[in-house]
């Protein structure tokens, strides 16, 4: 009894013990685009969208529900995942068309460890993190005024040249995927080269017509046959071969899908129309859930589901069309926190955050623990036997205790942002946000107003507490001043001292 005590023991202290040398478990994380936390019918009883095969993931796995992106934006939320870094900590917005990666060469990323570890490493879908786009422009190329904006056309680049500084140069074996759907080119990457030259411009005419708000594609090089609608199903099958190419692999892979979806231009193929009971954006949330089915199902087919970590969450809330859509489906997609996409109230990035890790995650279980995208790189540093540098994952907490049911949480503070000098302190249940409003995309009255919140109170600051009013309705900044100095403190102590890790503070 005393030797089996110590067995016992010894595979609590060490998870990795639970799987074989030669069957270290691989990793997939499935990573939406503006998805709302009340889209997923498993967390929103309301929610006018059927999410079967993610409620299935959740069922199977650990459910978080104080799941953080580090941004309400695209860019900085991917970063901060694949660093494991606060992304406010170098830079703020997004990458733009033709823009540079945003990573330092000397930044240690997710993938480059997990290399290290004996991974094969592939990204498929939204990358969002910039290329060198300057090494394959021509020397005489000039920019061309295209509506409001200046922009590139076809023949101001070599496409027969490899694009460096994007996934391969950072820690990835393999890239596919067309970087951003609504940003130039519009063509296909495999690893770091165009599979087929773009030719013309960019032209919504030539696409079926879009179902819901806007294109919002930026001006750019376009291969003449470009369809955005084939985006998702040509993703999700190259994200199915990739799983089933690794059926009987002596290594483990790392695979990081992003998705474009649901994020604008929202385009559900024609075979998931109706699907839901909120217009087309639910719609394409369908599709998505759909699309995270196939490769759940790859990995079942495939005979991998059992040794394979699997992880979905979202880069933050969803977009300002929740608005309308709320007013006429009476579907409210960050339910039930304020705020959209680029917000700072919990709506722009409190996330759906998912985890069903075999072996250690028991089924079906929810936690109520804080946690953040940004933990993901000390977890798994922690559980593959990987010593970080003092340089590297200076925010991340390994959540590999609260996994193993060891502790019931493994952090208490989290600070959001999406724009210089304006940000959100969470510590324990009270969240501050340091400014007059958490709102950056716009405040709209007649959603205030439909959901009885009441009149700004023109405070410096807005404090709340989270455990008693999760919608942020009531600020407390008048009534506990000392608790505004406190977090006012913490969070430039957080900011100036340059990390946040426990490992960091010993």
């Amino acid at each position: 009894m005393r030797i089996l005590g110590l067995l016992l023991a010894t595979l609590l202290f060490n998870p990795l013990s639970l799987y074989a040398e030669s069957q270290q478990p691989n990793i997939l994380i499935l990573y939406a685009d503006d998805l709302g936390y009340g889209d997923l019918s498993i967390q929103n009883s309301e929610s006018k969208i059927p999410t079967p095969h993610l409620d299935q993931l959740a069922k199977q796995g650990l459910r978080f529900t104080d799941g953080h992106s580090s941004s309400g934006i695209c860019t900085p939320s991917r970063y901060a995942l694949l660093t494991g870094r606060h992304h406010w900590r170098d830079f703020h917005g997004i990458v733009n068309a033709f823009g540079k990666s945003v990573f330092n060469k000397e930044r240690l990323t997710l993938p480059e460890m997990l290399k290290e570890k004996g991974y094969n490493t592939a990204c498929i879908g939204k990358w969002h993190l910039g290329w060198n786009w300057d090494a394959i422009k021509k020397p005489e190329a000039k920019a061309i005024k295209q509506g409001r904006r200046r922009a590139w056309g076809p023949e101001a680049f070599d496409w027969n040249k490899k694009i460096p500084d994007g996934p391969l140069a950072h820690g990835f074996d393999h890239y596919f995927g067309d970087t951003v759907i609504n940003f130039p080119p519009y063509a296909w990457i495999e690893d770091d080269k165009v599979t087929q030259a773009p030719d013309v411009w960019m032209d919504t005419k030539k696409w079926k017509k879009i179902k819901e708000g806007n294109w919002e594609c930026r001006p750019g090089p376009m291969v003449s046959d470009w369809n955005p609608y084939d985006v998702i199903p040509t993703l999700t099958q190259k994200g199915v071969e990739y799983i089933k190419k690794h059926k009987g692999s002596k290594k483990p892979f790392f695979l990081f899908f992003g998705f474009p979806s649901p994020h604008a231009p929202i385009i559900p193929n024609d075979q998931f129309d109706g699907k839901t009971k909120a217009g087309p954006y639910g719609d394409f949330v369908y599709e998505t859930d759909d699309s995270c089915g196939q490769m759940l199902k790859a990995l079942e087919e495939s005979g991998q589901a059992d040794n394979t970590i699997v992880i979905f969450t979202a880069d933050n809330g969803p977009e300002h069309y929740a608005y309308a859509r709320d007013a006429k489906f009476n579907h409210w997609s960050a339910k039930p926190f304020r705020g959209l996409k680029r917000d700072i109230y919990e709506g722009g990035h409190h996330v759906p955050f998912i985890i069903k890790w075999p072996k250690l995650t028991k089924p079906g279980t929810t936690s109520h623990a804080l946690v953040s995208q940004i933990d993901f790189m000390a977890t798994f540093a922690d559980f593959l036997g990987f010593k970080l540098p003092k340089d590297a994952a200076e925010d991340s907490h390994s959540l590999l205790p609260l996994l193993t049911g060891k502790v019931n949480k493994v952090r208490d503070t989290h600070i959001h942002n999406t724009r210089k000098d304006h940000y959100a302190i969470r510590h324990g249940n009270w969240v501050l946000i340091d400014g007059k409003t958490g709102y950056l995309s716009g405040k709209r009255l007649g959603w205030e107003e439909r959901h009885k919140y009441p009149k700004d109170d023109n405070q410096p600051v807005e404090l709340y507490d989270l455990e008693k009013d999760i919608g942020q309705r009531k600020n407390l900044a008048s009534e506990h001043p000392e608790k505004v100095k406190e977090l006012k403190a913490l969070l430039i102590k957080i900011r100036k001292q340059g990390y946040s890790a426990p490992r960091l503070a010993k």
